[in-house]
């Protein structure tokens, strides 16, 4: 009697092949493909094309590393990568600018510069100097243009102490006592979780707030509002996140053991992932989160991603946060098949961060729309899925709660992780929403 594959396997192969491959899909970074200038004086030769394309810009060989290893395994993710404002959005006209590792404003329009992504739960550590006179602050919770400081956001002031609300305070909402001026740097350390903002500045706690009402997340905004203004060293460690992977076995998770990957939980507790195609699914389905794991490949030039918002029991039908540390000519701004951290066939990794064979730390953070994704702590995508929406992330944007799945990509894949966990992003309260 001749023996079928079930009807399951056959379609979960034939869809399995639609995976991340070795040649990407053009992305919303790829860079369009120049034309010759035709207006060019009479018997001269047109440019070659090669001449056109030629890059002087040096190649960036070595990754950036924003934070301490300490800081890394505490999870915390860079705001601010000290050369552009990637990441950051301007609500107003004014002359935000990076100058010597810090972003600096000091005339314009009244307004924010903000986080392009919203975050829930968190400490934020911010380094700010101002001059006498300076009225500035620092939002969170925030929507791009807030209306009311009292309702609709945390206004963390920075102001002389003869404002009512001075350096410390939460403007319209509670007074720091105290005469905080200076015009040397200062630091805030901010504690924003559920209904509580705790406020440390250069190190002592100066406001403990307790709010009713509590917004739940939001944007994080620089404020230009009158004089000169910097900011440095803006770091974020998100809360509230909980383990997916237990270091043990593998509760929690759906594995198919039919596909040809294999997923174990080592003698040391990590879970590794060795040939492919396959997958591993979580039992659980998250919409909007903050998701962070540490992974290491172990051979060079392997792939695998991490999918999510997937549709349960399909086979990688999900927004993938790529795995694959390679990268051409030796330049970390050209990755290899989007490279870690990229959003296959949607946007690529703006610079390979990870290296092969090391452990790297991973954080997406998906709003809505928007993604974005760290490695090792520095921001790697800023992505807005402006498709039509679909049931289907690979045809769509899915808005829709899904799960989250680890990919085996193929028969030379081995690659470990360890201390996934996951924070989902409670609603904007609905009164305060965003703008």
């Amino acid at each position: 009697m001749r023996t079928c594959l079930p009807h399951f396997v056959v379609c979960m192969t034939l869809l399995l092949l639609t995976g991340c491959g070795s040649s990407p899909a053009p992305t919303a970074q790829s860079t369009p493909t120049p034309s010759i200038d035709s207006n060019v004086p009479p018997g001269t030769a047109p440019a070659k094309l090669s001449e056109v394309v030629e890059d002087a810009t040096p190649p960036v060989t070595e990754a950036p590393r924003p934070l301490t290893d300490a800081e890394l395994a505490e999870g915390w993710i860079s705001l601010f990568d000290g050369e552009t404002l990637f990441g950051w959005t301007a609500a107003n006209e004014a002359n935000w600018r990076v100058e010597d590792g810090t972003i600096v404003v000091d005339q314009g329009e009244q307004g924010l510069l903000c986080t392009t992504t919203q975050f829930g739960d968190y400490v934020l550590h911010v380094e700010f100097r101002s001059a006498a006179a300076t009225n500035s602050g620092i939002f969170l919770h925030t929507p791009l243009q807030p209306k009311d400081p009292g309702t609709d956001c945390y206004e963390l002031n920075i102001a002389d102490s003869d404002n009512p609300f001075p350096t410390g305070s939460l403007v319209k909402r509670a007074k720091a006592e105290g005469n905080f001026d200076s015009s040397d740097w200062q630091t805030y350390d901010v504690t924003v979780s559920g209904d509580q903002v705790v406020v440390n500045l250069d190190g002592a706690q100066v406001l403990d707030y307790i709010d009713p009402q509590p917004l739940h997340r939001g944007h994080i905004g620089l404020q230009l509002n009158q004089g000169k203004v910097e900011f440095r060293n803006i770091k974020l460690k998100p809360l509230g996140t909980e383990s997916l992977f237990n270091g043990q076995d593998l509760t929690g998770w759906k594995s198919y053991p039919e596909l040809p990957s294999k997923f174990t939980v080592t003698e040391d507790g990590l879970l590794n992932v060795k040939d492919g195609r396959g997958q591993l699914e979580t039992e659980g389905s998250y919409g909007d989160f903050v998701l962070q794991a540490e992974c290491i490949t172990n051979a060079e030039q392997l792939n695998s991603g991490i999918f999510f918002r997937c549709v349960p029991g399909s086979a990688m039908d999900g927004y993938e946060c790529q795995i694959h540390n390679g990268i051409k000519e030796g330049d970390r701004r050209k990755p290899v098949d989007c490279g870690t951290g990229g959003i296959f066939r949607r946007v690529d990794a703006r610079l390979v961060v990870a290296n092969d064979k090391e452990w790297f730390f991973q954080t997406v953070i998906a709003d809505g729309a928007h993604v974005s994704t760290w490695v090792n702590g520095y921001q790697v995508v800023d992505w807005l899925d402006d498709r039509s929406p679909d049931a289907n992330p690979r045809k769509g944007l899915r808005l829709e709660a899904g799960t989250i799945m680890i990919q085996g990509h193929d028969p030379t894949t081995d690659i470990s992780f360890r201390n996934l966990r996951i924070a989902e992003l409670t609603p904007r309260r609905e009164s305060a929403a965003s703008e």
